[in-house]
């Protein structure tokens, strides 16, 4: 008696099946094509929430970056940003610049801030004499220094746009996906800066490497 049941009840669900795509319309091939072009949207949506542009560091200094330890990009990301950058050494006179204006802690007490991390060959684009006296007057580097600091931690997408500085100035950033620069009169050597390795984690900050030293106004 239960088999018999069992197989009414199959055999009406196949008829209801087959009724309601019979009213639903449009050839067998066209329901595939449906299904296919369904099937395909929902991968490359799945595709795109996997690996989000924003989730990843772009740039071509980005290859200069260890591939491994405490200074890759994975070692970075759970270090606050003054000690992540000790371990790059891609920002090795960075760092001792944030050094010499006793800055470090600062920096990494600080909650969800973006770093504008100037490399080492953007120090070395500042005339010797020049870069001496800034590391050697704590006042100044300050203002340098945090006038490469945002509040909040900007995404590749929220990144173009003027933006206040913890020095109380503003920067303006132009550009967008993976190309971004800040006006040359806003340098020191005035040369336009770029961004040469972007979207770098650290455990309180997003940072962007750049390629030239910002100017903070009135300097």
């Amino acid at each position: 008696m239960k088999r018999t049941l069992s197989r009414s009840i199959l055999v009406t669900a196949v008829s209801t099946l087959a009724i309601t795509l019979s009213a639903c319309g449009g050839s067998d091939e066209g329901s595939e094509s449906s299904a296919s072009g369904s099937s395909s949207s929902s991968s490359s949506a799945s595709e795109s929430s996997a690996m989000p542009m924003s989730d990843a560091p772009f740039g071509p200094a980005c290859a200069q970056v260890p591939t491994e330890g405490e200074g890759s990009v994975e070692g970075m990301s759970d270090d606050p940003v003054a000690t992540a950058a000790s371990n790059n050494p891609v920002l090795s006179t960075l760092v001792q610049a944030v050094t010499a204006a006793n800055l470090g802690d600062t920096l990494n007490s600080a909650e969800d801030i973006t770093v504008l991390a100037p490399a080492n060959p953007a120090f070395e684009a500042v005339p010797a004499d020049a870069l001496q006296g800034l590391l050697g007057d704590t006042q100044a580097l300050t203002t340098v220094l945090t006038h490469h600091v945002i509040q909040g931690r900007l995404t590749p997408e929220e990144l173009a746009g003027t933006h206040t500085t913890l020095n109380g100035d503003e920067v303006t950033i132009e550009g967008s996906g993976e190309d971004f620069s800040i006006a040359m009169d806003g340098t020191v050597v005035g040369m336009e800066a770029s961004v040469v390795c972007g979207n770098v984690q650290t455990a309180n900050a997003t940072v962007y490497v750049i390629d030239q030293v910002l100017k903070p106004a009135g300097m």
